[in-house]
């Protein structure tokens, strides 16, 4: 990469990061810090905590196509903006109500695509995917992050302090963004990259795509869901204090990690994917089976949170990893695009249902419909068709007139 793709990736990798651990920040501490609020029940914890991911699912499409009209910092800026009252309004709530408005308002800044586009204009072909993949590492990095922050931040300064914190971390990108991310001269489609209208209904009904989409939203529906009774059966059974759960999340992740990489090595470099894929889902399932038996006890929890988490830092690194390979040349920004709004709903519907079930009917209910979900997944990626082995280079093949390219555009 060149100095300006270097500035403008570590620049956008830094904005996604700070918005991203707005969200998942709570995630492991919400739950507990709940029962202060007027008006909680259990369903109202749940939907708070996958609330975003309705608005986000919804809106980060039309950003992304709204910043190619006004241009990408506008927009992006704009994003953060709304993120940054999302967070104020939540800090500020006394109610469960209030907190769920915030909490919207952060999903609704959807600069996600925004984002991806800003990084396509800042960036040559032949160095696009590198630049994804970077920006990309930021999500599993916040998510990690925000596991074992979220506790620690919780003792210090409370759930409220953490609103506050992640509106300060929303109007750091913004400061960022205007310092540091280089201006591009003028938004240029990407059909790697960009949502294409006319793309929608090919990509909604091509089989193996859907079940990539329907692959992510059960992932993040079930990852949702777990965090509405998690952080409750540790205090409850494990007798741990809120200010110690990051002692269980830290070597849980750091240990998930360094099992996870051998399974991305065996399935790229030894051509097992669809196998290591497969079995990834199976194991998700078995640590949901470990959970509803074993939630009561420690050893037990914490073994079912890091087969768990194996899985799915395999997963979630490897689906949009098919996504690409899987989805057609000129589809592919489209694909992707569908596919980040079904991870988004996955984590709303695993939000209310989890809550849900767990108000109804306790916590070993929520362990069963992720057990019951998971297998429904086993099942549909036992029978996708392998992906052929793919590689991409680069062609260039100089200016073209616009009426001679629009010739050879399929």
């Amino acid at each position: 990469m060149n100095p300006l793709e270097r500035r403008a990736v570590s620049g956008l990798g830094v904005i996604f990061a700070m918005r991203l651990l707005g969200l998942f920040i709570i995630l492991p501490v919400f739950a507990l810090y709940a029962d202060r609020l007027e008006g909680h029940t259990p369903f109202l914890v749940g939907l708070t905590l996958g609330i975003y991911g309705l608005t986000q699912a919804f809106l980060q499409i039309p950003f992304g196509m709204l910043s190619d009209r006004l241009g990408r910092k506008p927009v992006i800026a704009a994003g953060l903006v709304i993120f940054a009252v999302g967070s104020v309004i939540a800090a500020q709530a006394d109610t469960i109500h209030g907190v769920i408005i915030g909490r919207a308002l952060q999903g609704a800044g959807a600069v996600g695509a925004a984002i991806i586009a800003l990084a396509s204009d800042l960036t040559r072909d032949e160095q696009r995917t590198k630049a994804m993949a970077l920006i990309g590492v930021t999500v599993g990095a916040s998510f990690i992050v925000s596991l074992i922050l979220g506790p620690l931040l919780n003792t210090i300064i409370g759930v409220p302090g953490i609103f506050w914190l992640t509106a300060v971390l929303a109007l750091g990108g913004i400061a960022v963004l205007a310092l540091w991310v280089p201006a591009p001269t003028r938004p240029t489609r990407h059909r790697d990259t960009d949502v294409a209208p006319g793309q929608f209904g090919r990509v909604l009904r091509d089989p193996r795509l859907l079940r990539l989409d329907f692959g992510i939203f059960v992932l993040h529906c079930v990852l949702t869901a777990i965090f509405v009774v998690v952080p409750v059966t540790l205090v409850q059974h494990a007798g741990l204090t809120t200010d110690q759960h990051w002692e269980v999340y830290l070597p849980v992740m750091l240990l998930s990690v360094v099992f996870m990489l051998p399974l991305i090595a065996l399935a790229e470099k030894k051509r097992l994917l669809r196998l290591v894929f497969s079995g990834g889902v199976l194991l998700l399932a078995v640590s949901q089976g470990v959970l509803l038996k074993g939630h009561e006890t420690l050893v037990m929890t914490l073994l079912g949170l890091f087969l768990y988490f194996v899985a799915f830092n395999a997963l979630e690194a490897m689906l949009p990893s098919l996504v690409s390979k899987t989805a057609p040349p000129q589809a592919k920004g489209t694909a992707i695009g569908v596919y980040s709004s079904c991870q988004f709903l996955g984590a709303f519907v695993g939000g209310a249902v989890g809550g849900w079930l767990y108000g109804e009917y306790g916590i070993s209910a929520v362990f069963q419909f992720n057990a019951a979900a998971l297998i429904l997944w086993f099942i549909v990626a036992a029978t996708m068709p392998r992906p052929a082995p793919l590689a991409v280079d680069m062609l260039h093949i100089g200016p073209q007139r616009e009426e001679k390219a629009r010739s050879r555009k399929n």
